[in-house]
């Protein structure tokens, strides 16, 4: 069974309370367990992580390596825009990964329209609500299998 890594960035511990009419109402435990649910039935193997500290998601994508992890689907958040550390971690690991957003970030303000943390990913993946997920592991299945 495949092992997948979905990484949460800053502020993603707050769904269902911010910005509804962005993020939507569904809280972060729902999506887990709507995640977990179509991972079981994709036959993958899902964990999680989430933080609002940068150097912690770039310890817990170098940890994936001793994980034997097959695949990164990581949201992160306004470090999206800024952090080339996290892109680093993203190349230095060499895993599969897929840069997701709940909103379309390009239909947003200029500043979110640009990514530094997607070159180094297999693709990105913005727009779909919580669903950008389930489409994210449909796409990891794909290139894993």
């Amino acid at each position: 069974m495949k092992k997948i890594l979905v990484i949460n960035g800053p502020n993603l511990n707050l769904l269902g309370i911010r910005e509804k009419d962005i993020y939507g109402s569904t809280n972060y435990n729902e999506l887990l367990e709507i995640i977990s649910k179509k991972a079981t039935e994709l036959n993958l193997n899902v964990f999680f992580f989430q933080s609002n500290h940068e150097g912690e998601i770039i310890d817990r994508i170098h940890r994936a390596l001793d994980e034997d992890i097959d695949g990164i689907i990581i949201n992160p958040g306004a470090y999206t825009h800024y952090s080339y550390a996290i892109h680093d971690a993203i190349k230095a690991v060499n895993i599969p990964t897929i840069e997701v957003h709940i909103s379309n970030i390009h239909a947003r303000e200029e500043f979110r329209k640009r990514s530094v943390i997607a070159p180094a990913c297999v693709g990105q993946i913005s727009g779909f609500g919580i669903k950008t997920y389930i489409v994210a592991l449909y796409a990891l299945k794909e290139i894993l299998d």
